[in-house]
């Protein structure tokens, strides 16, 4: 049985081998009207600087551009021969004892070397003096120092977020080359489920798992194919899951335990999947399933909701990342203060409901109570798991702990 980790790395590393060779196909998308097109998409293409950046020497503050060795003392008296403010620069020289009233954002005329700033300098009938030594260089950027011509502003690979959006817009682009969403396949499995919208009898559940699925690979970066679900039948759960495998990645939710009823192994082997873990030292989660059928990673997810979005989150996300061209980020594992004692059973790693605030400026986390993997409500009063390590079980409060936080909430 693998650690997490082992886990996650073996889901990275047979992905690479298997599917990583070729890129992933890609869509155009215009974005300039509605950003939120391509909004967390994957670049499959460099966008480069169309010129250099800032196009001229570019003032960061409002104040007076002088030549500095003409006010190296505070007190300096020079004369003020015009302005230079945003789009509309002073087409002047600033010769020696004289200065050029300049706004933020403007362009540094010629001649000056430095700017000094409003609240150090006071206007005086013709003249500014200078409350302050001017420093060659002080408050503003050279052409190019941001960014030259032809240089990447975003790397292929890179998730789009409102700065990158921003940058390209900034070098001339309304359109993008994205990476097309990978389809991810969700087929929950088990004869007690019923459809959210269907009144269950005593011994029936309404099926949580499709919709929590489908909204982590929404955030993931994916494309939800929602399959609803297959009954604990044999012949019936092969023709789902060819279905399923229409897709890039399928998803299939319950079923992967020891149970008389739990099929989706054996289905899978009658199919020819192959398989590189059937169980994992979490809680919970332990009985996750990852495999390769028909050229797809396939991913048996344990039924009870909280498993569900927990190995989700540990194992399906970096399939994602890959097949979207991305490198899967590391886990994003935070550091908190434990707000009281813990002492979890061995030999797994645990992932707990927990929440984690700032109540002083530092990060606090404290577990929820629940009652096991099927508690959907102690991970909705929360925002975040407590990680407890299989190394380190028994922690004191006040010990620093990792700390997972949920998708889409930080």
């Amino acid at each position: 049985m693998l650690s997490y980790e082992a886990a996650r790395a073996k889901v990275i590393e047979v992905i690479c081998a298997r599917r990583c060779a070729p890129p992933p196909p890609t869509e155009t998308i215009e974005f300039a009207e509605d950003p939120s097109r391509v909004l967390r998409r994957i670049a499959a293409e460099d966008v480069r600087a169309d010129r250099n950046y800032p196009p001229f020497d570019r003032s960061t503050r409002d104040g007076f551009a002088l030549r500095a060795a003409d006010a190296s003392q505070p007190g300096a008296k020079l004369r003020l021969i015009g302005e230079s403010r945003a789009g509309v620069p002073f087409n002047g020289v600033v010769e020696p004892g004289t200065c050029v009233q300049i706004m933020t954002g403007a362009p540094l005329p010629r001649g000056a070397n430095s700017i000094v700033m409003n609240e150090h300098a006071r206007i005086e009938g013709d003249y500014v003096v200078t409350d302050e030594a001017a420093r060659e260089g002080a408050h503003f950027v050279l052409e190019g120092q941001e960014t030259r011509v032809g240089e990447s502003v975003i790397a292929r690979g890179k998730r789009l977020s409102y700065a990158e959006l921003a940058i390209a817009a900034q070098v001339g682009r309304s359109r993008l080359v994205v990476a097309k969403k990978p389809r991810v396949a969700i087929l929950s499995t088990g004869d007690e489920l019923v459809a959210p919208d269907q009144s269950p009898t005593k011994y029936q559940i309404r099926n949580s798992n499709n919709v929590s699925l489908a909204a982590q690979v929404a955030l993931a970066g994916g494309e939800p194919v929602m399959l609803g679900t297959a009954p604990d039948n044999p012949a019936q759960l092969r023709a789902r899951i060819e279905q399923a495998l229409e897709a890039d990645i399928v998803a299939l939710t319950g079923g992967v335990s020891v149970g008389k009823y739990d099929l989706v192994e054996q289905v899978l082997r009658e199919m020819g999947a192959e398989f590189y873990f059937d169980a994992v030292a979490i809680r919970p989660g332990k009985p996750a399933v990852f495999g390769f059928c028909h050229g797809k990673p396939v991913f048996g997810l344990p039924g009870n909701p909280v498993s569900t979005m927990v190995t989700f989150e540990l194992f399906v996300v970096p399939a994602i990342e890959l097949l979207s061209g991305r490198k899967p980020d590391a886990l994003a594992l935070l550091k908190a203060e434990l707000a009281h004692p813990l002492n979890e059973k061995p030999p797994l790693a645990h992932f707990l409901p927990a929440r984690v605030s700032w109540p002083g400026g530092e990060a606090v986390v404290e577990a929820i109570h629940w009652e096991g993997s099927g508690d959907i409500g102690s991970v909705v009063k929360g925002n975040c798991f407590l990680v407890v390590h299989e190394a380190k079980l028994v922690y004191a409060a006040g010990e620093m702990v990792d700390v997972l936080p949920r998708r889409g909430l930080f």
